[in-house]
C-alpha cells in the first residue's frame, strides 16, 4: 500500500531540480548575451539559487561606479520570484538602506513564471537609471528627486564616488 505522503516529500526536490535546470540555462544565456550592465556574475555551482554580480549603470549620476547585488532564487523558481538585494550602498529613492528594492516585476502580485532573470536585471537597471519617486522606499530622496533634481544628482554622484565598487574594465 502506497503512502499518501510520498508525492509531497518528492515535491521540493522536483521543484529545486526544475529551478536548477532553468537557472543553468538562464545563467548561460546571460553570460553569452554580452549584457554589459550586469557583470562579474558569481554563482556557486553547488547552489545555483544564489547569484552575485555587479550592476554597471551607464547614466549619470550612477555611471561613476558599479553596485554589487545578490539575487536569491526560491526553490520554487520560476513559480515564485527571486529576491534582489543591493550589497553596495546606493543613493536612490527606490532602494532602502538595507539594499531592498521596490521593483514591480518581482513583486508577488506581478510575477509571471515566464519572466527571465535577464528581464529582471534590465528592469532593475532601468529603475536605477530612472527612479520612480511615486513608489519610494526612501521618501526623503524621492522628495529631493522631485523638488530639486540637480541637487539630487549631485548628492547621488558624490555618494556613488564614495561608496560604489570600482567599475570593471570594458
Amino acid at each position: 500500500m502506497k503512502s499518501e505522503t510520498q508525492p509531497s516529500l518528492l515535491l521540493p526536490s522536483v521543484l529545486k531540480m526544475a529551478a536548477t535546470r532553468r537557472l543553468t540555462k538562464e545563467l548561460n544565456d546571460i553570460r553569452n548575451s554580452g549584457l554589459k550592465v550586469f557583470r562579474q556574475i558569481q554563482v556557486d555551482e553547488s547552489n545555483i539559487l544564489y547569484w552575485q554580480g555587479l550592476i554597471v549603470p551607464d547614466k549619470v549620476p550612477y555611471n561613476k561606479g558599479a553596485f554589487k547585488i545578490e539575487i536569491n532564487f526560491p526553490a520554487e523558481y520560476p513559480f515564485k520570484p527571486p529576491k534582489v538585494t543591493f550589497k553596495t550602498k546606493i543613493y536612490h529613492p527606490n532602494i532602502d538602506e538595507k539594499g531592498q528594492v521596490c521593483l514591480p516585476i518581482i513583486s508577488p502580485e506581478n510575477w509571471k513564471p515566464a519572466t527571465k532573470t535577464e528581464q529582471v536585471i534590465q528592469a532593475l537597471v532601468a529603475l536605477v537609471h530612472d527612479p520612480e519617486p511615486e513608489h519610494p522606499l526612501r521618501a526623503d530622496l524621492a522628495e529631493e528627486y522631485t523638488r530639486n533634481r540637480r541637487q539630487y544628482e549631485k548628492n547621488a554622484e558624490e555618494f556613488t564616488k564614495k561608496y560604489a565598487e570600482k567599475r570593471p574594465a570594458e
